[in-house]
Order: structure tokens, then C-alpha cells, then sequence
């Protein structure tokens, strides 16, 4: 009996020893699972920009600024322009409405002619008359510069804007059966260069009044009215 003791004592811390080793590979294992930590995800930030359909309706929006639109014809207020040739022989004075341009050209004696035409968006006009009259010229500020031509010559010319009475003026009636015809040009300056003409026959016109346009013709009195395209 005394000899199974030990035996027991054997068995016995064999049986710890199973237990302790046991233990340690437990433990061993939590430590290798749970040791680290685990890898950070990145969480999606939310998002700061408008949905799918906001941006599409963002973009469509019209631009904040004005957008500028292409130059078009502009409608010019009633303006007139009168001036000299280049070689002071005549006169020369042209009445602007919008785009349309009338303008007559004097030597104050027997040379005339009525032009007529279109000004463009830039100030260029092309002006035609009787008998191959024209005259080509650019509004540029307060003037216009260009070139007339009257009965086969060229007059170069100068005609700075009038201020009224400075214009142009007409008078057109029936006097005694005979058909009068009359066409002034009043300077800045004051002066008048104009003719009239009798049944087709041109002569020096009488002075108008600048600021009432009256005249007298053959001993009638007339109104000289300014001229309008």
C-alpha cells in the first residue's frame, strides 16, 4: 500500500503538467488572434458635392454675366451734316435719319444734284443721282469725309454735323404755272449757297430766313422746309 502512493504522486503531476501545457497553448492563441489591431478602413467621407442632378442643373444655369449681342444696324436721331469741297467751289450737305441718307451738292449758281442712299452699321454710304451723280463717304464723329461726283468730276469733301439753322433745305411749289424747284445749304458759318430752278432752268437762290426757313421767289414768298430721308 505504502508503494501505490508514489504512483498516485506520479500520475497526479503528469496529469498537472497536461493541464498547464494545455493552459499555455490556449493563452498563445488569443494573443497571436487578437495582438493587432485590425487594418483601419477608410470610412467614405461624405460627399460635399451637389447630387447628379444638382450639378446638371448648376451647369445649366445661364453665366452671371450678360453675354454682349453682335453689333446690328443702330437706328441714327435725324442729324445733319454740311461743309465745302476741298477746292471751296461748292457746298455740300447731307440729312441722316437712321439708315437712310439724302444729300445735294451746290455751286450756288447752275451745278446741283440730289443724292440719295443707305448708311451702313460702320458709317459708310454710297449715295446715287441723276446722271451718274454719286458720291462715296464715312461718317466718322462729327463729320463726314468723302468724295462727290458731279458731271464727271470728283469733288473731295468735308461736312461737319450743323446745328439748326446749319442744314439742308427745300422748296418745291408752283408759281405762276412755273414749276420751282429750290435747294439751300446754310453753313455753321451762317452762309447759304443754293439754286433754284424755273421750269428745269437753274439761278443763284434768293437767302432764306434760317430760323423760320421763309423765302421770296418771282415775288411769292415760299417756306423753305429742312429735309428729311
Amino acid at each position: 500500500m505504502k508503494r501505490s502512493g508514489p504512483l498516485y504522486t506520479l500520475l497526479a503531476g503528469l496529469a498537472l503538467g497536461l493541464f498547464v501545457l494545455s493552459l499555455n497553448a490556449t493563452t498563445g492563441e488569443g494573443t497571436s488572434s487578437y495582438g493587432e489591431a485590425p487594418a483601419a478602413t477608410a470610412s467614405p467621407a461624405p460627399s460635399t458635392s451637389p447630387s447628379g442632378s444638382g450639378s446638371a442643373s448648376a451647369s445649366a444655369e445661364p453665366s452671371a454675366s450678360p453675354s454682349k449681342a453682335s453689333p446690328t444696324r443702330t437706328a441714327r436721331a435725324k442729324t445733319s451734316y454740311a461743309g465745302r469741297t476741298d477746292d471751296d467751289s461748292s457746298a455740300i450737305s447731307i440729312s441722316i435719319r437712321g439708315d437712310k441718307a439724302i444729300a445735294y451738292f451746290c455751286d450756288g449758281r447752275t451745278k446741283e444734284s440730289w443724292l440719295k442712299g443707305n448708311v451702313e452699321d460702320n458709317g459708310e454710304m454710297k449715295l446715287s443721282g441723276k446722271h451718274g451723280a454719286k458720291l462715296d463717304g464715312r461718317l466718322t464723329g462729327d463729320r463726314v469725309r468723302g468724295t462727290t461726283t458731279v458731271e464727271k468730276r470728283p469733288y473731295g469733301f468735308t461736312a461737319k454735323k450743323a446745328v439748326k439753322p446749319s442744314g439742308l433745305y427745300r422748296a418745291t411749289t408752283e408759281v405762276r404755272g412755273a414749276e420751282i424747284d429750290g435747294g439751300w445749304i446754310v453753313l455753321p458759318d451762317g452762309r447759304q449757297v443754293g439754286i433754284v430752278r424755273r421750269d428745269d432752268k437753274p439761278s443763284a437762290a434768293p437767302p432764306i430766313d434760317p430760323d423760320s426757313g421763309a423765302v421770296t421767289v418771282d415775288g411769292d414768298s415760299l417756306t423753305a422746309r429742312p429735309v428729311v430721308p
